[in-house]
């Protein structure tokens, strides 16, 4: 699958104001004119990206060749019962550690 978009797009004053306000930052008259340069330089990069031909090419989900490695599930007594240790917390509720809420 080859995709052929040309964006060589031109940032306006206004299209980096614009963005500015989406990601509430407030940037001086330099500033503005510099991030129109450096994002049409970030799309132009990008456009050469697009260009590369990737027929036949398999998607990559990682690249070190290691598969995932498991261990057996083994339950471990170490000789205390769940309700022997709720005895040293301050709260409980319904068998587990009441604490405040957290938002």
């Amino acid at each position: 699958m080859s995709y052929n978009y040309h964006i060589m797009a031109k940032f306006t004053r206004e299209d980096v104001l614009k963005l500015a306000k989406l990601a509430k930052l407030e940037l001086s008259d330099d500033e503005v004119g510099s991030f129109a340069v450096e994002l049409k330089e970030i799309l132009g990069y990008v456009e050469q990206l697009q260009d590369v031909d990737i027929e036949g090419l398999e998607p990559t989900s990682q690249v070190t060749g290691l598969t995932n490695i498991t261990r057996a599930d083994e339950v471990v007594d170490y000789g205390v019962t769940p309700q022997e240790l709720l005895k040293n917390v301050p709260a409980v509720k319904d068998g587990q550690i009441k604490v405040k809420r957290v938002l």
